[in-house]
């Protein structure tokens, strides 16, 4: 049993055909392929299934990927190690974020850890928490920005802050000049929410009772929260957006928030790294300079 034959054996259980993970180990799909099979032949025991369209992980098989991903972890510290530790905050951090937080947190974040850290660049990867949780598990990233709740086995997770929501209404609206909103009476109006799959959509739903989940009519998502600012500002419908989304430099005459009757609805922000990461003060270093960010509204945990 080699390290090469792990990496396929997770790279296999990851891409669930032998063609794509061939690609990702940079190796022809024979040479992966007669690898595995040499790995079963030795460890007496079937990994995956094999049919005409897709690769499946065997019950026994996927005890064998987890502790396979485990040992590829560890192996990883071992150049960090050589080099004695002397600076956990050298070299890039692989950090992903969902796409309702980085585009707003990351303009104020990147130039206060470049001044912090300035030899730990960020590898950045957005995309939905369903995408980055197994990059995550994997070891594709170190790092992910995420909306609570998030559960992996072997991940932990920090709060950083609470964010608070607002309504967003058109330009002359009936609701432009109210001081605050209760959650219900957005279910006399045009909801406009994130497509299906994000997270901040399914927050917005559970907290604006009366919108129907499951049968928005055509028109009614966008896929991101700039595309909904927008559609509100067009006078297409109302809306619900994070603090961050509405801090002045995304302010215009065409669109007015309206704030939420205490306690307004809100998410709570979280990092979330393996516990096997072997550079928990990138991690303090990371976290210490998004909680120095300033954005207004914000909660930040103790």
């Amino acid at each position: 049993m080699t390290l090469t034959e792990l990496r396929y054996v997770v790279a296999l259980a990851q891409e669930r055909h032998f063609g794509r993970a061939a690609q990702k180990c940079f190796v022809t799909q024979p040479t992966l392929s007669l690898a595995l099979a040499k790995l079963e032949d030795e460890l007496g025991v079937k990994l995956f299934e094999r049919n005409k369209n897709e690769v499946l992980v065997t019950p026994r098989g996927a005890e064998i990927v987890e502790q396979a991903r485990r040992v590829l972890d560890e192996v990883a510290k071992i150049p960090h190690i050589a080099r004695g530790g002397r600076d956990q905050l050298s070299g890039a951090l692989r950090l992903g974020a969902i796409p309702t937080i980085g585009p707003y947190l990351l303009p104020g974040l990147v130039p206060i850890l470049r001044r912090r850290a300035p030899q730990m660049p960020l590898v950045i990867e957005e995309n939905l928490t369903g995408n980055l949780a197994p990059m995550l598990r994997e070891g594709e990233l170190d790092v992910v920005i995420i909306a609570l709740p998030f559960a992996l086995p072997g991940v932990k997770t920090r709060v950083l802050y609470e964010e608070p929501f607002s309504v967003v209404v058109p330009e002359g609206h009936r609701w432009q000049d109210r001081k605050s909103l209760k959650p219900g009476e957005l279910a006399e109006e045009h909801l406009l929410v994130l497509n299906t799959g994000n997270c901040f959509r399914d927050q917005v739903m559970e907290a604006c009772p009366g919108q129907s989940n499951t049968a928005l009519a055509e028109g009614r998502a966008g896929s991101s929260l700039e595309t909904i600012r927008n559609m509100v500002a067009s006078g297409l419908g109302v809306s619900v957006l994070p603090a961050s989304a509405l801090v002045p430099r995304y302010a215009t005459r065409l669109l007015k928030p309206v704030p939420f009757t205490h306690p307004a609805p809100s998410r709570k922000v979280a990092l979330a790294w393996r516990a096997s990461f072997d550079r928990p003060l990138a991690i303090d270093a990371l976290a210490a300079a998004i909680k120095a960010v300033k954005i207004p509204g914000l909660k930040m945990a103790a």
